[in-house]
C-alpha cells in the first residue's frame, strides 16, 4: 500500500521524527555503493544549487489591496504576492535546473489579507467539505519544499491551522513548537532533501524550522496549556548536531524570527523574539539561516559562529512576497562528503515580473467572492475621515477604534464588580491609509482601520501605571527643540517604533511635549478636568497584542484581566457600524490630546 505522504508528516511530527526525505534520490548511485572520489591529479568535483525562500507572505496571493480595492501599490512600487513569486521561481528553476533548487518560506502564511481572513472565518476551511486554503493551493502548485510556522499561523487557532497543514503538498517545521504535556515536536522539526549531483553522490540537504517564542504570550487563548515555544538557540543546538550525523551536507535554517537579537515583549519570557542572528552566532553547524518575522530586507548579511569562527549567511526578502531570496551554494568532495565551498545570496524583486497565470486562474473564483465580500455596505457616514495625519494628531478615525471598544467592554463589565470604574481605551494608527468616505462605507473601509486580528481585552491600572504606560508610547517621537522646525516626515518612529507601537488613549486628556527627553513628556494629564490620581483605578480597554507583552509597554502584561473576548476587534467595529447605520463623528471626535513644546501646540 503506498505511503501517505500527509499522514506520514503527521505521524512523523507526532513522534518528533519530523523527516521528509524528498527529491530525486530513488535508485541514486550513492545507494548503489559508487564512490565520488577523484583521482590523483584530477580537479576536485563540485556541485552547485540554489535555495529560493520568501517569508511573512500575510496571506498575500493576487497583487491586490483588499481594503482599497484596487492593485497594490506604495511608494516605492512594489509588488506583492504568490503569483509574482511564482513567476520568479518558474525563472530560476530554468536557469539553475528544476533538480538543483530548493523552494522554502520563514513564516506568517494564513493571515494579513482579506483573502486569508475570509477562509478562516467567513468560509472557513475547518468546515465539513470546506474549501482548501488559497495560500496551500499556490504553494502547492508552486512546489514549496517546506515552510517554518510564523506566530500568526496561530492566530485563527490550532485547528485552522492543522487543517492548513493537512492541505499542504509539504512539511510545516517547528522545531520548537512542543506539545505542552510531553514536550514533543508538536510540528515536524525539520525535513531532508536530497539533491542528485553528477557524480553518484547526491547532496543531503536539512532545513530546521524554528518559530517565535513570542507565540505564547500573542496568541496565549489559542496555545495555553496546549502548546509552548522555548528559545531558538536552544531547539537549533539540539537539532542541529543530529542534523548533521543523519548525514546532512548542508544545515539551512529557516526561522520566523528577526536578526537583531531584541524582543518587543520585554521580559515577559525568558527568551529572544528576533534570535536568527543570535542561533548563527552561537550553534555550530548552520550554513545558512531564512529570516523571517522582522518585515526587513536583508539581501545578504554574514554573522560569525563564536565557536568555529565559520561565517554563517542570513537573508530576509521583504515581506508578502516583494522580494524572493536565492541562496547560492557551491560544494566541493572533500573526505568523503561534501561541503559548502562558497555560499552567496541576493533577493529579486517581484516588481520586475507580471503575475503566473496559473495562479491567478486557479485562484480567480477564490478573489471574486473576496472582493464582493468586502464591498458589501454596512452603514453610511456624515463625512470623510482618514488616518492621514493620526500619527501626530488626534484623529477621529482613532477616537472611533477607542468609542467601540470603550463601549464594548462597558457592556461587557456592566452589573458587575468593575462597573462603576471608568473605562479608558488604548488605539494605534496602524495604517496612515485608512479612510472612510462620506457616504456609504463597505465591510473594507471598516476593516481598514484595524488590519490586524487581534481580540480584545479589560485590564485594571491605577493612575501612575497609566502616565508610565503614556511616557513608554511617547518615545515615539524624535526629541525636538522648542523653536526648531517640524517636519512630520522625520517626527515619528524613534528607536525604530513602528506606527502600531504608538498608542493614544481615550478617556483622559493629556500632552505630548516632544521638547522633553522621553520619559518626561506627558503633560498636563488628567481625568475628567482634574489631574490624575495615581492611586485611581481604570479599566483599560486594550488589545491582546499589547495586554500580552506585545512592544512591551509597562504594566498591562502583569495586570489583572478583568474580562477578555474572542471577537476580532475588526469584526466589533464593523458589528458597530451595522447597528449604528450612521457613523457621525461630531457625536464622539474630540482632541484629547496633542503634540506641545514649552505649553505651545505643534500642529
Amino acid at each position: 500500500m503506498p505511503l501517505n505522504r500527509r499522514k506520514f508528516l503527521g505521524r512523523a511530527a507526532a513522534t518528533g521524527a519530523g523527516v521528509a526525505i524528498v527529491g530525486g534520490a530513488a535508485g541514486s548511485a550513492e545507494a548503489a555503493g559508487q564512490g565520488g572520489g577523484r583521482g590523483p591529479g584530477r580537479p576536485p568535483r563540485r556541485y552547485a544549487f540554489t535555495v529560493m525562500g520568501t517569508t511573512d507572505l500575510h496571506g498575500n496571493v493576487f497583487n491586490w489591496d483588499y481594503f482599497t480595492d484596487r492593485e497594490f501599490d506604495d511608494k516605492d512600487h512594489n509588488d506583492v504576492g504568490l503569483a509574482k513569486i511564482s513567476t520568479l521561481v518558474n525563472a530560476v528553476r530554468k536557469e539553475k535546473g528544476r533538480g538543483n533548487t530548493l523552494l522554502i518560506d520563514a513564516g506568517d502564511t494564513i493571515q494579513g489579507t482579506q483573502l486569508s481572513y475570509y477562509y478562516a472565518k467567513v468560509d472557513p476551511i475547518t468546515a465539513r467539505r470546506g474549501p482548501v486554503h488559497p495560500m496551500a493551493q499556490a504553494m502547492n502548485r508552486i512546489g514549496y519544499d517546506a515552510a517554518a510556522l510564523g506566530n500568526h499561523e496561530f492566530n485563527y487557532g490550532i485547528p485552522v491551522l492543522r487543517k492548513f497543514e493537512e492541505q499542504c503538498d509539504f512539511p510545516l517545521l517547528g522545531a520548537n513548537a512542543l506539545d505542552a504535556k510531553t514536550l514533543r515536536p508538536a510540528f515536524a522539526p525539520y525535513s531532508m532533501h536530497r539533491l542528485r549531483t553528477p557524480y553518484g553522490r547526491d547532496v543531503r540537504v536539512a532545513v530546521l524550522g524554528l518559530t517565535n517564542p513570542g507565540i505564547a504570550l500573542w496568541d496565549k487563548m489559542n496555545v495555553q496549556g496546549k502548546m509552548v515555544f522555548p528559545g531558538l538557540e536552544e531547539q537549533a543546538a539540539k537539532w542541529v548536531p543530529k542534523l548533521r550525523s543523519m548525514g546532512a551536507d548542508v544545515v539551512l535554517v529557516s526561522a520566523h524570527s528577526g536578526s537583531s537579537g531584541t524582543s518587543s515583549y520585554g521580559d515577559q519570557l525568558p527568551y529572544v523574539e528576533n534570535a536568527a542572528g543570535l542561533v548563527a552566532e552561537q550553534v555550530p553547524g548552520i550554513d545558512a539561516i531564512l529570516v523571517g518575522h522582522a518585515h526587513t530586507e536583508i539581501a545578504e548579511y554574514f554573522v560569525e559562529n563564536k565557536q568555529t569562527g565559520k561565517k554563517v549567511l542570513l537573508s530576509e526578502p521583504l515581506k508578502w512576497g516583494q522580494r524572493l531570496t536565492l541562496f547560492d551554494f557551491e560544494l566541493v568532495w572533500a573526505k568523503g562528503r561534501w561541503a559548502v565551498e562558497k555560499a552567496s545570496s541576493r533577493v529579486l524583486n517581484s516588481n520586475t515580473v507580471a503575475e503566473d497565470p496559473r495562479i491567478t486562474r486557479m485562484l480567480g473564483d477564490e478573489h471574486k467572492k473576496v472582493v464582493a465580500y468586502v464591498n458589501q455596505v454596512i452603514g453610511t457616514s456624515t463625512t470623510a475621515m482618514t488616518t492621514a495625519e493620526a500619527a501626530w494628531k488626534d484623529e477621529p478615525l482613532i477616537d472611533l477604534i477607542n468609542l467601540v471598544q470603550t463601549e464594548t467592554v462597558q457592556a461587557a463589565l456592566a452589573g458587575g464588580e468593575y462597573a462603576t470604574l471608568p473605562v479608558l481605551s488604548q488605539a494605534s494608527c496602524f495604517s496612515r491609509t485608512a479612510k472612510v468616505p462620506a457616504g456609504q462605507i463597505t465591510i473594507r473601509d471598516a476593516a481598514g482601520l484595524y488590519p490586524f486580528e487581534n481580540t480584545l481585552e479589560a485590564r485594571l491600572l491605577t493612575g501612575a501605571q497609566l502616565k508610565e504606560y503614556l511616557e513608554y508610547s511617547a518615545k515615539y517621537y524624535v526629541q525636538t527643540p522648542a523653536g526648531a522646525a517640524v517636519d512630520p516626515a522625520r517626527l515619528t518612529n524613534a528607536e525604530g517604533t513602528p506606527d502600531y507601537n504608538y498608542d493614544v488613549v481615550s478617556g483622559l486628556t493629556y500632552e505630548v511635549d516632544i521638547a522633553k527627553p522621553k520619559g518626561a513628556r506627558i503633560v498636563n494629564l488628567a481625568f475628567e478636568g482634574k489631574p490624575v490620581d495615581p492611586k485611581a483605578q481604570f479599566v483599560f480597554a486594550v488589545n491582546n497584542y499589547r495586554a500580552s507583552g506585545g512592544g512591551a509597554f509597562p504594566h498591562i502584561a502583569g495586570a489583572r484581566q478583568l474580562w477578555a473576548n474572542s471577537e476580532e476587534i475588526r469584526n466589533t467595529i464593523i458589528t458597530w457600524v451595522r447597528a449604528k447605520g450612521t457613523v457621525d463623528p461630531k457625536a464622539f471626535a474630540s482632541v484629547d490630546w496633542k503634540l506641545t513644546r514649552d505649553g505651545e501646540p505643534v500642529f
